[in-house]
């Protein structure tokens, strides 16, 4: 075990901001995530004196960070950025120190809770003084010995890295297929088709309680927004509350079980689901339109025939709104859709609703996967900073 100071330097490379002249900036990321390159400011609009240059291989801390583990080596294409005086920095003694060493180390909690330890009591503002800095000890094997174990790491890490690819690519393919078989369940339907404005008892959007957000709840009445509305799925979590009479004094929107929910404004336009069999008493805001089917469709092969991807590309295409994009109740009602007898609708939606299970049991399963890679890699750190890794 080698305190810092014995295998790493502090270093400066001043330069006064010029007015005119635009500095790269660089940052660095908490929990051992490395820096990063920030926006560019003029030298004219900085607060600071000077700057201080980094070049590959510099190691840099975040002062008021250092304690989450915001301490990085720069990368070569970092190289050329410029750092307040509130990022220290250090160069590594290269006879001692393999900076990628030191970079493996920096994702370790073991480095995070000893740069917490030296970040106490200073000034009441958790702040690491670069001196304290230099004395957190880290294990130092030869320098032979540090290139081999980091030789290692890097190809752990990357047949982790590889997995973990693997894994979102077998998602997103599941995802695309299923997206895929919506949209062929409707193309070859060769039924009479109606105007939903014929199918429904309601087409409706609902309105901001009087106040807004300050009459929210933790407890009362559902209210439902666009975030509660994910695709073809309803979300309990983040749900606001309404009291009973302002519920009450918004009659109009209530809200059923099993009625058709659609975004209809904003960044999540066209998303639709069904409202959940459990919900007794709910409304929604002026971004969710209520659809209520009749006897004679289904709500979920309506909400599967709205989540096609030929009608989720015309909601966006259509969408109106020179301040605010939205979709229209006219629009809603033109839809003309195939209505095949209801045995027909419900063999759709059964077939649907067995692929969505299957892509949500992979999705299960892969995010049990990616949590034992993200385990993995502590793991063999903890290994290779014991001289266990071979």
């Amino acid at each position: 075990m080698v305190p810092l100071g014995e295998v790493i330097s502090p270093v400066e490379r001043p330069e006064t901001p010029i007015p005119g002249v635009e500095y790269r900036q660089i940052g660095v990321r908490l929990w051992g995530e490395g820096a990063y390159e920030r926006e560019t400011i003029d030298g004219g609009q900085t607060k600071y004196k000077t700057f201080s240059r980094v070049e590959a291989d510099d190691i840099i801390v975040n002062k008021i960070w250092a304690r989450n583990g915001s301490v990085a080596v720069v990368s070569e294409q970092l190289e050329g950025c410029y750092a307040s005086g509130e990022f220290p920095i250090f160069t590594p003694i290269k006879k001692k120190l393999d900076s990628k060493w030191f970079h493996w180390q920096t994702k370790t909690r073991n480095f995070w809770e000893k740069c917490d330890e030296k970040s106490r009591g200073t000034s009441g503002k958790n702040r690491i003084r670069p001196e304290r800095f230099l004395e957190i000890e880290i294990p130092l094997p030869p320098l032979s010995e540090q290139k081999r174990i980091v030789a290692r790491l890097e190809e752990l890490a990357a047949k982790i890295e590889e997995a973990r690819g693997l894994r979102r690519q077998a998602v997103e393919e599941a995802e695309a297929l299923f997206e895929s078989a919506v949209g062929e369940a409707f193309a070859e339907l060769n039924f009479e088709r109606k105007h939903l404005s014929k199918l429904v008892s309601k087409i409706g959007s609902g309105s901001t309680p009087k106040g807004g957000r300050a009459t929210y709840l933790s407890t009362g009445i559902p209210f439902i927004r666009s975030m509660n509305v994910r695709m073809r799925k309803f979300q309990w979590e983040n749900i606001a509350f309404i009291d009973i009479k302002t519920h009450d004094s918004m009659s109009n929107t209530k809200v059923r079980q099993n009625d058709v929910l659609l975004n209809i404004t904003g960044a999540s336009i066209g998303r639709v689901a069904c409202a959940p069999l459990d919900l007794m008493e709910a409304n929604v805001n002026q971004h969710v339109a209520i659809i209520r089917p009749d006897e004679s469709l289904s709500s979920r092969y309506l909400m599967y025939w709205l989540s096609q991807p030929l009608i989720q590309s015309f909601i966006n295409d259509q969408q109106k709104g020179a301040t605010r994009q939205g979709f229209t109740k006219a629009q809603i009602e033109a839809f003309e859709i195939p209505v095949p007898p209801l045995p027909e609708q419900r063999r759709i939606v059964a077939y649907l609703d067995g692929l969505q299970a299957k892509v949500d049991a992979l999705k299960h399963l892969q995010a049990e996967t990616t949590a034992e890679l993200n385990a993995m890699l502590p793991s063999v750190l903890d290994k290779a900073f014991k001289g266990e890794l071979y």
